[in-house]
């Protein structure tokens, strides 16, 4: 079909649109224009009709409302269209017209039409607030201007004015609502600039809420929160501050709906490199640099998010009593000078015990005053109140010429580290650029992006997410998992925890250099802050070999944590107790900080059971490696927990359990092992027994069967071929020969959680092929022509170790590789296929990287040299081919 005249000409137009952004980089204008072009099209198409149907001339408008409304079209955004009607003129009279008008349109851009009648306006319905919001910034088009004057000049201000509280609640909830999908922070590495905390969207709220406040002025019952707002030069519309982050988002989300050609909002690592390298924003460098660019776009995105919280700390929303700040603790006392209203905290303009000299001044240019009242903020969570904030800003200067060194540093931040809400008060700090001052080592991770598959947040902000882990994980939380209590009972046992904090918040500090190990680099800089603290000796060896060993039992995990040998190796970088519960909490928190679903319940017994043999190693008990008929007392006492609810089976249990690592008895419930032990016994029925457990996000399936050749590489290449991802997998053989393999998987393409009824058949295809009814190899191919590969944003090096000093008794090979579907099963081959028994396998993953750990023996040995080198150069064929 032709493309109608009109529509031609608007594309043509858009064409130059782009032309001119591309040359220019002038969101603004970009968005305007669009705008303005648009406008044309629809009030000549409009005309067109209106020829033909002579009841457009009066009692039906057209109206821009939402972004078209506010003149911000974006590249591929819809048209926003309000088809408003008076109360006498029924909506069936205009359906055909105005879906031949919205069809004409469609050719030309993507169209979201709306017909409500003047009356239906009057009206705000909270299950439907967008409505109402995209109506506050609704523009006359076409039509019946009179009844579009009526809406804009009327309606919206009576509406506005009568039911003020209601609207800005709803906006306030819609909010919080977003900002929680984005655990409430902007500093996201890969952020949706629409909608992420400091995105456009709320540029857009700041000016619904200035423009409720001013309703609410007009309708003679201001409350307290409009008698104290702050003057207009602070609102979203004067504000230079927002207008230049608006500028700078708005070339940025024009950049991203060109590069993706649709409404794709999301900044991600390809498209941040583009954008630095065309220097989006205004801001080329001579060497394009992503991780710098992303700063810039982090300060607008603060800017913005730093304007909105002082307009939601000003709406009687936050004040009613029905709302409380998640982190808000209830106090009467503050020190003298400040006061602390509903939530927020206000610096006094004077302290009434100072001198008349002294009380001219400000107290925010004094140290000592400026500090409380971030310490204010640590016990209490309360947010700044604008105007403190900004003398707090002006202050900076002075605050930087007399600060103090020494004890009362350490004691200042000492106070602040182990308040309850210490990261609001840290994130305050640093915003303001005060943290900065008192830790200039910090500033190498403001804002900082390293781009890392498995981590969400920038090192500052993880930094941040860490530290509030600790205190949630302190705090009395009522009903929470067994597992985190045991967290939270070796944490309220550290001797010292402002060191611990203090650690967490230096940690990742040498990630700001651009080279070396960041824990060592970490060390160097922490070390540089101590001396100027003069913190006691002890205290700084604590602090210091806390950071430099913070990645010892994350990397420790990654072995066999009931090999005597990996215990050794955690257990001698642990100086004390107490530093082993500080380690335990802190890589327990530095996990859950990476991202919300980082830390599993399976990784975290696995902690909790590192910790107890690491700690059973201090104190010179050590477990044994099997379980054998002369069982030492932590065996016996283990196997009663198994036996005790199976009355008769005493024998049958020690049987099975006879030559199973000990490994297997401390990480199994007693459960576990009974449903194993049961499904032994069915083995001469069937000698493949299965029992899948279905969950979300991680599902797991376990086997029970005689050892055999190939069997872990059968299972993983049966998961495979369904299309599920293996995050952890284990497999432990008794005495008998007897096999117990468990894989916990994720379900990628969601087939099981979607098709319950193919639960089934998933596992009867899991058993057919170890049965050997079904070819493995088959199954793979017919699989993988149906599915696409996953694009890899980030690109793994597959990299192969030997050791055979972790185990006395097997050779430990570690391969890090590209995490795809497939290259389990290509290493679990390659491994059979050279004679190797796996006597140990701990399967990982993070983010895109597979961490793969094997426990190898060959003819009952370990593999010496040559082998290993054959080896190697296999498995690293074996997964380039299975990526190819």
């Amino acid at each position: 079909m032709a493309i109608p005249g009109s529509c031609e000409s608007y594309l043509k137009q858009m064409s130059g649109i782009r032309a001119a952004f591309e040359q220019s980089g002038d969101g603004v204008a970009a968005v305007r224009e669009r705008a303005r072009i648009t406008d044309s099209l629809v009030q000549e198409l409009w005309n067109e009709a209106a020829v033909h149907d002579q009841r457009l001339h009066a009692g039906v408008a057209v109206l821009a409302v939402g972004g078209y409304g506010r003149q911000q079209l974006f590249p591929n955004s819809d048209l926003d269209l309000l088809f408003l009607l008076d109360d006498y003129r029924p909506e069936a009279q205009l359906k055909t017209t105005i879906r031949n008008l919205c069809q004409k349109l469609w050719d030309c851009s993507r169209v979201s039409p709306l017909t409500r009648s003047i009356s239906e306006c009057e009206r705000f319905t909270p299950e439907n607030a967008e409505f109402t919001f995209s109506l506050m910034d609704s523009r006359f088009l076409a039509g019946d201007a009179d009844l579009a004057k009526k809406l804009t000049g009327k309606v919206m201000p009576k509406l506005l004015g009568r039911e003020h509280k209601a609207i800005t609640n709803a906006l306030v909830e819609l909010t919080l609502a977003r900002h929680k999908k984005y655990a409430g922070t902007l500093f996201h590495l890969e952020p949706n600039i629409k909608d992420c905390p400091g995105g456009l969207r709320d540029v857009n709220v700041c000016g619904w809420l200035e423009t409720l406040a001013e309703a609410q002025a007009k309708s003679g019952k201001p409350t307290a929160a409009v008698k104290g707002a702050e003057s207009k030069k602070n609102s979203a519309s004067g504000s230079g501050e927002l207008t230049q982050a608006f500028a700078y988002l708005a070339a940025v989300r024009c950049f991203l709906h060109y590069r993706h050609q649709r409404d794709d909002n999301t900044l991600d690592w390809r498209a941040q490199d583009a954008a630095a390298e065309a220097g989006i924003g205004g801001t080329r460098p001579r060497k394009p640099d992503a991780a710098l660019w992303m700063r810039h776009y982090f300060r607008h995105a603060r800017a913005v998010y730093r304007q909105l919280t002082h307009l939601l700390g000003e709406t009687a929303y936050l004040h009613d009593q029905r709302f409380a700040l998640p982190s808000f603790r209830r106090t009467k006392k503050v020190p003298e000078g400040l006061r602390l209203e509903r939530g927020r905290l206000f610096l006094e303009t004077a302290t009434p015990s100072r001198s008349k000299k002294q009380a001219a001044a400000d107290p925010a240019n004094d140290p000592d005053i400026m500090l409380s009242v971030f310490e204010t903020v640590a016990r209490t969570g309360a947010t700044l109140s604008r105007e403190t904030e900004d003398r707090l800003e002006m202050a900076l200067p002075v605050f930087s010429s007399h600060l103090e060194e020494g004890a009362a540093l350490w004691n200042h931040l000492r106070t602040i580290l182990v308040e309850p809400c210490a990261a609001s008060a840290l994130r305050a700090m640093h915003a303001l650029g005060i943290l900065e001052l008192l830790v200039p080592e910090f500033h190498g991770i403001d804002a900082l992006v390293i781009r890392d598959a498995y981590h969400r947040y920038t090192v500052d902000e993880h930094t941040f997410v860490l530290i509030d882990t600790l205190h949630e994980l302190a705090r009395n939380t009522g009903e929470r998992p067994a597992w985190q209590t045991r967290f939270a009972n070796l944490l309220s046992e550290v001797h010292h925890p402002e060191l611990l904090y203090l650690a967490a918040l230096m940690h990742d500090t040498g990630k700001g250099r651009s080279t070396g190990d960041h824990s060592e680099l970490g060390v160097k800089l922490t070390r540089n802050l101590l001396a100027r603290m003069e913190m006691d000796p002890h205290d700084s060896e604590t602090v210091l070999h806390l950071i430099g060993n913070h990645l010892a039992m994350s990397s420790a995990l990654r072995r066999d944590i009931f090999d005597l040998e990996t215990v050794r190796v955690f257990a001698d970088k642990v100086r004390s107790l107490d530093q082993l519960r500080m380690l335990t909490v802190f890589t327990y928190a530095d996990i859950c900080a990476v991202h919300p679903d980082a830390l599993t319940q399976w990784k975290a017994e696995n902690m909790l059971n590192l910790y107890i043999a690491a700690a059973s190693y201090m104190d010179r008990s050590v477990d044994e490696e099997r379980i054998h008929k002369t069982r030492n007392r932590a065996d016996a006492e283990l196997m009663h927990r198994v036996t005790a609810l199976l009355p008769g089976k005493d024998k049958e249990v020690k049987i099975f359990l006879e030559g199973f690592p000990q490994r297997y008895l401390r990480n199994r419930t007693p459960d576990q092992i009974r449903a194993h032990f049961a499904m032994a016994a069915k083995l001469e029925k069937d000698p493949v027994q299965l029992d899948h457990r279905h969950a979300v996000p991680v599902s797991e399936i376990s086997v029970v069967t005689p050892d055999r050749p190939l069997l872990f590489a059968t299972v993983a290449g049966a998961l495979a071929a369904w299309g599920m991802d293996i995050v952890t997998a284990d497999a432990f053989s008794n005495g008998q020969q007897i096999v117990v393999d468990t894989f916990r998987f994720i379900d990628r393409f969601r087939t099981l959680e979607l098709n319950p009824t193919e639960r089934e058949r998933f596992v009867k295809s899991v058993h057919d092929v170890l049965a050997g009814k079904i070819e493995v190899a088959k199954l793979l191919a017919s699989r993988s022509k149906s599915g696409k590969r996953r694009a890899n944003k980030r690109e793994i090096e597959t990299n192969i170790h030997f050791d055979n000093q972790a185990s006395t008794h097997s050779t430990l090979m570690q391969v890090v590789a590209q995490d795809m579907p497939g290259v389990l099963y290509a290493i679990a081959v390659t491994l059979a296929t050279h004679h190797c028994n796996i006597e140990v396998a701990l399967i990982d993953t993070e983010g895109e990287m597979a961490i793969d750990v094997f426990y190898l023996t060959q003819d009952d040995g370990k593999l010496d040299s040559p082998r290993q080198t054959l080896l190697r150069d296999a498995l690293i064929v074996a997964i380039a081919q299975n990526a190819a």
